[in-house]
């Protein structure tokens, strides 16, 4: 297998990988098994070895010594860590961007907003959600930005998945029609503060694990 062959690879598993935790498919402390994966993709140890550290860098997943590569955990701290690394980034991102949405740019939000408040589960709720936050975005036209956060959206994915596997609500968004309100108007300062609450706002929920036991799961729901 060649080098690029074996890259292009690493990148599939660490993806395939990637969707599986953040969906909650693979839970928290779970054992990645090297020879388990390669067997499943028909790949030699290298590009699993390769996608473990794509993984690692990602913060899904920890290398222990004498343990192996486990699927990292995540607690409150880390969830605020990453709502108030939203909200400094996002802020930033929402004032280059203003300037450049138009009213065709808000009504695609809006319509987002729509879809989210008719989730009836928590995976096309966070689609929507996600839209929403990309679409108001994007036109700040700075891919580094946009690429962090998107980073950051997958994380918060992660924790809300893992809070609210079943039993999802559907809910109106009213920090999202403020935020759209004020840009109409022309209030950035007003919208970027609005954002910043939002991005912050951690709900809590006891989750049973598959060992049986319970404890508070946290997430951000924003």
């Amino acid at each position: 297998m060649g080098a690029q062959k074996e890259d292009t690879l690493a990148v599939r598993i660490s993806r395939t990988l990637a969707d599986r935790i953040i969906a909650g498919k693979i839970e928290p402390g779970s054992r990645l098994r090297q020879d388990h994966i390669a067997e499943e993709f028909g790949a030699s140890h290298v590009p699993v070895r390769e996608a473990f550290r794509r993984l690692e860098a990602q913060g899904l997943a920890v290398s222990e010594p004498r343990r192996g590569v486990r699927v990292a955990s995540f607690d409150l701290a880390e969830v605020k860590e990453v709502a108030e690394m939203r909200a400094a980034l996002e802020v930033l991102a929402l004032r280059h961007s203003a300037p450049h949405i138009t009213p065709a740019i808000l009504d695609a939000a809006e319509e987002a907003t729509k879809a989210g408040d008719n989730s009836r589960d928590v995976r096309s709720w966070e689609e929507a959600n996600r839209r929403f936050h990309r679409v108001i975005l994007e036109p700040c036209a700075m891919p580094r930005l946009l690429s962090a956060i998107d980073d950051l959206h997958a994380a918060s994915a992660r924790f809300l998945f893992a809070a609210w596997r079943s039993d999802w609500e559907a809910r109106t968004d009213h920090d999202h029609r403020a935020i759209l309100a004020a840009l109409r108007k022309g209030q950035v300062e007003t919208a970027c503060g609005t954002l910043a609450g939002h991005v912050q706002w951690i709900g809590r929920r006891p989750q049973k694990s598959a060992s049986g036991s319970v404890r508070d799961a946290f997430a951000i729901v924003g």
